[in-house]
């Protein structure tokens, strides 16, 4: 069985690698965006779509060329488990999701997926077992056609020195930058020398 480009182990190495653990989730991800592109025609430019932060991006920048550094995956957060993957120019796509009427076959992903066991209760090789055995199994595709203007990354515009904190920043976010505005995650900052 191949993910992709790549033996079955070979991702299972790459999730580990890339994601820090051999997450559920991100499994299940490879076969989606396996799936979605067996379903794209070749040699087309495409970007790709996750409606949910969680693990399927990473699967879309571990085996697409579409990463958030350059604007390819666009995260929409409906907390959906799917994905889309379409033509870029003309927004023709497919889009794969976790369909909820399938995992009845398969109870411990269906425990895992509606969160019925906490994490120490689930029966970690039961459940990957069963999303090797399942594979997709889980899925259920559609032919969808994207608004390429909903989840085209902006331009940052030009770049001025914000006058407060003297950094640089996108002049179309205002007189200042947006921390300086008061939108930051910091509560507290202390400049520390660099040697």
């Amino acid at each position: 069985m191949d993910i992709c480009a790549y033996s079955f182990e070979e991702y299972l190495n790459m999730v580990k690698s890339f994601h820090g653990s051999l997450a559920p989730g991100l499994v299940i991800g490879g076969f989606m965006v396996d799936l979605a592109g067996k379903n794209l025609p070749e040699g087309e430019f495409f970007d790709a779509i996750c409606e949910t932060p969680a693990c399927l991006p990473d699967a879309v920048q571990i085996l697409t060329p579409c990463t958030f550094g350059n604007g390819w995956l666009s995260v929409v957060n409906f907390g959906r488990f799917a994905i889309t993957l379409y033509e870029k120019y003309s927004g023709k796509g497919v889009r794969v999701f976790l369909d909820t009427e399938k995992l009845n076959r398969w109870p411990e992903i269906r425990d895992w997926y509606f969160k019925k066991k906490k994490k120490s209760e689930q029966n970690k090789d039961l459940l990957m077992a069963q999303i090797t055995e399942a594979g997709y199994g889980l899925f259920s595709i559609q032919s969808v056609q994207v608004d390429p203007e909903k989840v085209r990354r902006k331009k940052k515009g030009p770049i001025g020195i914000c006058p407060v904190c003297h950094e640089a920043y996108p002049v179309n976010d205002g007189d200042k930058c947006r921390n300086c505005q008061g939108d930051s995650p910091y509560l507290n900052v202390v400049s520390v020398d660099s040697k």
